[in-house]
């Protein structure tokens, strides 16, 4: 339950602080036991950090899910009603605590589209579908945060800025992209940042962020997004970072991935998921933190099979420790994810906790 929170939006440098009512559910969910729920081993043997993880507070759940855009039938579902895009899965997302997605399109209907094979956008109300399935936190720093170039660029910080919805992984400058966005919820001091390994290469340059210079936060920077994390890490009780990694359509980790992830939890991350490669990844511990490979899609125009899968994963967190993971399978149909129940959301966690045999991670 928050009741009172201090927001950073990392994409306007705006601090607001708002009273929350956190008398219903919603906003005070521990997930659930079952077959995907992976309690925390009896001790963890990590540090509370620079600052030191407080008494006071209790366990943070967040909600992770993957990729989302707007295109093919998704564009249709948006214009004629933005509020019920998502409501399949809505619950379980307006369950957790904090809710973060990859949000990967520009929001715009401006500027020339980039000289690559695939370029998405959407309009300004993708934030309110977003808003409305209960999500809190997308990271724009992907392959198509600027689709549609600097215009792009400017427009979804603007849009994002007038619906009031923190993103992250983009910004003005590099001070913006990489900064984290951060609040207080239930007494615990949350930053998320985000950052994307992949970029067409003809565009690494252009996508960039940079000292006075517009783009994306990238992973390809690691020692400033080292930097960055640590920097989170001295002044935040859980820290979580959002990537952008992986190969299409491969369902293990690249070398790149695991040493990145590696680096990433030295730093001081308690929490590191990602996605890209349009295909669940495994999941699992890496020391004291958890980290999730690969989230899938999850609003995405795709074809039935292994594109499909999709789902939301839950992780419990106190300060420092990772309580528990749970994830909570789905189907993507006509581009919306259905969740799954019984027979078929037993065979799909199963089908998940089985791709953690080449991530190297533990339960």
């Amino acid at each position: 339950m928050v009741v009172a929170a201090t927001i950073v939006l990392a994409s306007a440098s705006v601090v607001l602080t708002v009273a929350l009512d956190g008398d219903g559910p919603a906003r005070d969910l521990q997930a659930s036991g079952g077959p995907a729920t992976r309690p925390a081993p009896p001790t963890t043997g990590r540090s509370p950090g620079t600052t030191g993880a407080r008494d006071q507070g209790r366990p943070v759940t967040f909600a992770f899910a993957g990729d989302v855009h707007f295109e093919g039938s998704l564009r249709a579902r948006l214009a004629s009603d933005p509020a019920s895009v998502l409501a399949p899965v809505a619950a379980d997302l307006r369950g957790a605590d904090l809710a973060v997605v990859n949000l990967e399109t520009a929001v715009t209907e401006r500027g020339e589209p980039a000289p690559k094979e695939f370029t998405f956008r959407a309009p300004a109300t993708a934030f309110v579908a977003l808003a409305s399935a209960g999500v809190d936190v997308a990271s724009m720093a992907n392959n198509h945060g600027l689709d549609y170039g600097p215009v792009g660029l400017e427009d979804s910080l603007a849009a994002a800025a007038q619906a009031g919805f923190p993103v992250v992984g983009i910004g003005r400058d590099a001070a913006q992209a990489y900064g984290p966005y951060r609040a207080v919820i239930a007494g615990r001091r949350v930053a998320v940042l985000a950052a994307t390994q992949v970029l067409d290469s003809h565009l690494i340059d252009a996508w960039t962020a940079a000292d006075g210079k517009p783009g994306l936060a990238s992973a390809k920077e690691v020692d400033r997004l080292v930097a960055a994390v640590a920097a989170a890490r001295a002044t935040s009780d859980t820290v979580v970072v959002f990537l952008h990694w992986g190969v299409e359509r491969q369902e293990c980790p690249t070398a790149d991935q695991q040493e990145l992830a590696r680096r990433l939890v030295e730093a001081g991350a308690d929490v590191v998921v990602g996605g890209h490669a349009h295909r669940l990844q495994g999941a699992g511990r890496l020391g004291g933190a958890l980290v999730a490979y690969g989230l899938g899609n999850f609003a995405f125009s795709t074809r039935p099979g292994p594109g499909a899968r999709s789902g939301v994963l839950l992780v419990t967190v106190n300060g420092r420790e990772v309580q528990r993971y749970e994830w909570r399978p789905a189907e993507i149909r006509d581009g919306v994810p259905h969740p799954l129940t019984g027979e078929a959301a037993a065979a799909a966690i199963a089908q998940w906790d089985a791709l953690r045999g080449c991530t190297g991670l533990a339960p």
